[in-house]
């Protein structure tokens, strides 16, 4: 260590017969350095035409000590040996120092790691409803004087009372004359309809002009939806209309009439069951008409009132459902009639 160098010049040739001490390199004994030396002489003669990289630079600035020392006498070579170690000793520290901050940049420079992207997505929408929210009219704003006095003025009010007067109360809306609610009512105001046409019929056919009193002659029939009337007879039927002026003979003209289906011929309402029933009371009958007396035809199940004896073969009877139920009147011979049941007493 003491002896660094040891050089041997040869005109324009040198050699080196002992390796220089360099940190973390050993370079062999008795190499020649020929091609260096031209290249440190080259690079003494010669500038640099553009500016030169780091490393490069080092390499350069190591090629000039290296000349410097080379240039100096024999005596001074081994002071500029030492220094030239000291340099080179401190290189490796520097150059471990450049690669930590390299290494330091780099890992700077690393790639970000990926975001996942319904994270990502996320955040948009948060950050975007804050902005949304942020951009609302009046939100968790404090009001302005304008609408203080707005928000003071609707407080202050007061419910008013108002009077209505009598006429207005006691009126009623109308529905263009039309007030059925319910199916029952809608199924009553259907059989006012049809009690409307069937009277207008009855009127139509004269029989009040003939002497008709029969009381419900606008009444619905059976197949018609209407039921019994208040002798127990079906409404319009021959055996109703009969029953009726039997009552009206004996002085019975309302409620509760003195003959009904139940007391006048309970073995049956039908026509054709009333000469049973008469039987079965002991009441007359006779093959002799007599006014308001009942003229049976048995089997045509059909029964009328005798109004008139014209003669003693023939006479007038009133009836209803001859034609389907409409009163009328007709001469008949007595012999047409099966049998004339008398008034019961």
């Amino acid at each position: 260590m003491d002896d660094l160098f040891n050089f041997e010049l040869s005109g324009s040739e040198v050699k080196s017969t002992q390796s220089i001490p360099i940190v973390g390199a050993n370079v062999p004994a008795e190499q020649p350095t020929t091609r260096r030396a031209a290249r440190l002489a080259h690079a003494a003669s010669s500038e640099p035409a553009a500016p030169l990289s780091s490393r490069r630079a080092r390499g350069v600035a190591k090629a000039a000590n290296r000349r410097r020392v080379l240039s100096r006498p024999a005596g001074d070579r081994k002071a500029a040996a030492r220094a030239l170690r000291d340099a080179g000793a401190s290189q490796p520290a520097s150059r471990k120092l450049r690669r930590s901050e390299d290494a330091l940049v780099h890992s700077s420079m690393a790639k970000t790691p990926r975001k996942n992207p319904i994270s990502v997505l996320a955040t948009m929408t948060v950050v975007g409803g804050l902005f949304a929210v942020a951009a609302l009219p009046a939100y968790a704003m404090v009001p302005t004087q304008a609408e203080q006095a707005e928000l003071t003025m609707a407080s202050d009010v007061r419910p008013q009372s108002i009077v209505v007067g009598a006429n207005v109360i006691a009126a009623t809306a109308t529905r263009d004359g039309y007030q059925a609610t319910t199916p029952a009512q809608l199924a009553s105001r259907s059989r006012d309809k049809l009690r409307a046409a069937n009277w207008a019929t009855y009127l139509a056919s004269g029989a009040r002009e003939m002497g008709d009193d029969y009381p419900w002659p606008s009444e619905l029939r059976s197949f018609q939806g209407g039921g019994l009337s208040p002798l127990n007879y079906y409404y319009r039927e021959c055996v109703d209309f009969v029953a009726w002026r039997i009552n009206r003979d004996q002085g019975s003209y309302a409620e509760p009439f003195k003959w009904v289906w139940s007391n006048m011929t309970p073995l049956g309402g039908s026509a054709s069951q009333w000469k049973a029933s008469w039987d079965a009371k002991g009441w007359p009958s006779s093959k002799t008409p007599i006014v308001g007396s009942v003229a049976w035809f048995g089997s045509a199940n059909h029964v009328a009132y005798v109004k008139t004896v014209v003669d003693a073969d023939h006479v007038l009877i009133e009836e209803y459902n001859r034609n389907p139920g409409a009163y009328g009147q007709r001469v008949i011979p007595v012999s047409d009639v099966t049998l004339f049941l008398y008034p019961p007493s």
